[in-house]
């Protein structure tokens, strides 16, 4: 019985795809997972933004859209007030395009990002056999694909023709790839342990308990140290606070897409929640055993479900931060990226090496937490050297 219920999906999809002549199949399949892709994760982004808005109005204790209802109901307080006038906002909004930007690129460049963001979904494993594609270098594709976003924001700062686009835009490349670098050698861990670039495999790599805990990689002190450095850089990569420079509303207005409006923004606004969830499922993937269970007598819980308890679990760690942590100057940002997450991911590289081919004792932890926490005190003490923080004082506006 729990088995069908996991597999239900699977079996409707071989279901539906039954009633499709042999030939067609394949690219029926396809169609139906693409069109389950384009239902699941908007509908996770509109429940998102709820739970963001009303999330931060509630941490940061302001009236808003975590209060205001819907007239003439009785919902009041769920936001929805706020949300659905929102959407019809962005979808009714004029479109305006300046006088000097060039057309055709500015049109594009929501597009181009939107595209790329989609195809990292095709090797993430949602669930138990629920993969787009089994690709052997899966994770490579994920990559590969996501370099793309870069084009996009570097089309959609210089098309626009305005200054604080242009800087919004090359703000936003230079933080990518800054954090990018210690996000996929934090991810060569992983590889490295695994053998392979496999999606697949690397969650049947992390599918099996001892004590009926799960072999996750994150219960390692690489893994650990791993999970933090992608943790991190996927915050930079998305764009989201303390790393929220290129759309810094104080400074260049909002960066990159300062001349969108309409429909072309809700495009951008969407990529970049479906790319955090993407960036966040991989992440899961990598260090959090994908769809597996974290415990043996939870394996009943339908893989799927894992999987989403997981992406929304970290999706409010990423709203939290939000709205606690103030915004990182430009010069903070980046010494941050090279001499700080640089080193560690590299060390952690080493650290890998060495808990591979050890012996599997008290004594891999003890060398591999040293190394760790040797490397973290000395790079932490070079970033901070000759770094005059003074006593910061927060008084009530009166």
């Amino acid at each position: 019985m729990f088995d069908k219920l996991d597999q239900i999906f699977v079996t409707a999809l071989h279901w539906l795809v039954s009633f499709v002549p042999e030939a067609w199949r394949p690219l029926a399949s396809s169609l139906i997972c693409i069109a389950f892709i384009l239902s699941v994760f908007p509908a996770v982004f509109s429940v998102t933004t709820i739970f963001e808005r009303k999330g931060i109005g509630r941490i940061q204790n302001r009236y808003g859209p975590n209060r205001v209802g819907i007239p003439f109901t009785k919902i009041r307080l769920a936001g929805f007030g706020q949300f659905l006038p929102d959407g019809v906002k962005m979808l009714t909004k004029e479109d305006i395009v300046p006088r000097a930007a060039d057309k055709v690129v500015h049109f594009l460049a929501p597009v181009v990002m939107l595209i790329p963001v989609l195809l990292a979904y095709a090797v993430l494993p949602f669930g138990r056999n629920m993969s787009v594609t089994d690709y052997d270098a899966g994770l490579l594709f994920f990559f590969a694909v996501g370099g793309a976003v870069e084009l996009s924001v570097f089309m959609a700062g210089w098309s626009s023709r305005n200054k604080y686009s242009l800087l919004g835009a090359m703000r936003a490349i230079a933080q990518m790839v800054s954090y990018e670098i210690p996000l996929i050698l934090s991810a060569v861990t992983v590889v490295m342990v695994v053998g392979s670039l496999n999606m697949n495999d690397i969650i049947a790599y992390q599918n099996h308990y001892s004590y009926g805990v799960a072999h996750w990689f994150v219960f390692t002190p690489w893994g650990l140290v791993g999970f933090i450095l992608f943790f991190i850089a996927s915050l930079a990569e998305s764009n989201r606070t303390p790393f929220d420079l290129p759309e810094a509303e104080s400074e260049i207005i909002a960066g990159y897409f300062t001349e969108y409006s309409g429909f072309k923004f809700a495009l951008f606004f969407l990529g970049e929640y479906l790319g955090m969830f993407a960036i966040i499922g991989l992440g899961i993937t990598l260090f959090l055993g994908g769809w597996t269970s974290p415990v043996s007598f939870l394996t009943w819980i339908p893989s799927y479900v894992w999987f989403f308890t997981k992406l929304m679990a970290i999706v409010f760690v990423f709203i939290w931060i939000r709205a606690t942590l103030p915004r990182l100057r430009m010069d903070q940002l980046m010494n941050f990226a090279w001499k700080f997450m640089l080193p560690l991911a590299l060390v952690n590289i080493l650290v890998a090496g060495i808990w591979h081919y050890m012996a599997a004792d008290w004594q891999r932890w003890l060398v591999c937490s040293v190394i760790i926490f040797g490397a973290y005190v000395v790079l932490g003490r070079g970033l901070m050297q000759n770094q005059k923080l003074g006593k910061r004082i927060y008084r009530y506006a009166e």
